[in-house]
């Protein structure tokens, strides 16, 4: 006669969502990091070709990727997609150059952590809770002891960032209109390719000028795939795995990872309160984006504060 035994108990494996969680937390640090990284590197050809040439270069092959792979059917735009579309453009231009500018004047921890308000004063705009408040003042707090006003702070520097950070919050804004108005990433790669020939005559300038050597040039060529093309893909990839607001709580690191970029390529150490006030404002961003309450789903949005392209 024989006997059945029973089956030995299944060691607990990790669900396919968890599984899926844990990959879009890697592609998150993954893309966050490669930001930054870009940025850095973009940053040691400012002294051949400027950070309007950096981020020309960046724009020309943020929209050499992105053209191609969506080709947007520009010419059945009508004017209401298209005037959302170019200010979406005019965004992207103005917030690479006033953040880059920012970064030569500033430092890119510095920079980054400012420009980082705009995402967070769009997740605070139109509440009324005390913990929102609460947050809104201590991201004030943070910035005051990021930067610690006196006669040697470089005002155009933190005012440039300031205004990249407007920028970046236009940029959500705007790129939920156009996501009304246009299906899929038709608006975003539009967007783009305006935002590169704006910058196209910056590059003829300096090609004309014999001012792109090979190794500027190749820098701004990593700036343009790290902090462009890797993050877009990545981004895209990582929101099929983790819910919008986290996505956002996660986007919280990108300031502590600039300053750590700064300090591994550009030897930028900060002072003990820049990283105290950096912290500060990761927090506070972590706080408010992380208790928003959700409204109903109706789609599958893209995060609010996605990084732009």
């Amino acid at each position: 006669m024989t006997t059945t035994q029973a089956p030995t108990p299944a060691r607990p494996v990790a669900t396919a969502p968890e599984a899926g969680v844990a990959r879009g937390v890697a592609m998150m640090l993954f893309s966050g990091t490669s930001s930054q990284t870009g940025a850095g590197i973009g940053a040691l050809a400012f002294s051949s070709i400027g950070p309007a040439g950096v981020v020309a270069v960046r724009q020309l092959l943020a929209a050499l990727v992105l053209l191609p792979a969506v080709r947007p059917p520009m010419r059945r735009f009508t004017w209401a997609q298209w005037w959302p579309v170019l200010l979406l453009a005019a965004a992207f231009a103005i917030m690479n150059l006033s953040l880059y500018t920012a970064i030569d004047r500033i430092g890119l921890g510095l920079a980054v952590t400012l420009e980082f308000l705009g995402p967070l004063a769009v997740a605070l705009a139109g509440t009324r809770r005390r913990l929102d408040l609460a947050c809104a003042l201590g991201a004030g707090v943070g910035v005051y002891v990021l930067v610690l006003p006196d006669g040697t702070t470089d005002v155009l520097g933190v005012g440039l960032a300031l205004l990249a950070a407007a920028c970046w919050a236009s940029y959500i804004l705007l790129n939920r209109l156009v996501g009304q108005r246009l299906p899929g990433l038709q608006g975003t790669a539009t967007a783009a390719g305006v935002s590169a020939l704006l910058y196209l005559p910056i590059v003829v300038t300096l090609a004309l000028s014999g001012r792109i050597a090979p190794g500027p040039l190749l820098y701004a060529m990593a700036a343009g795939v790290l902090s462009s093309v890797v993050p877009f893909a990545f981004d895209l990839t990582a929101l099929r795995s983790v819910p919008a607001r986290f996505f956002g709580i996660f986007m919280s690191v990108n300031p502590v990872l600039a300053a750590l970029a700064g300090v591994l390529i550009l030897q930028q150490v900060p002072a003990p309160h820049e990283a105290i006030g950096i912290v500060v404002v990761v927090v506070a961003n972590i706080v408010a984006v992380g208790t928003i309450r959700s409204p109903r789903p109706r789609s599958t949005p893209r995060p609010a504060s996605a990084s732009p392209v």
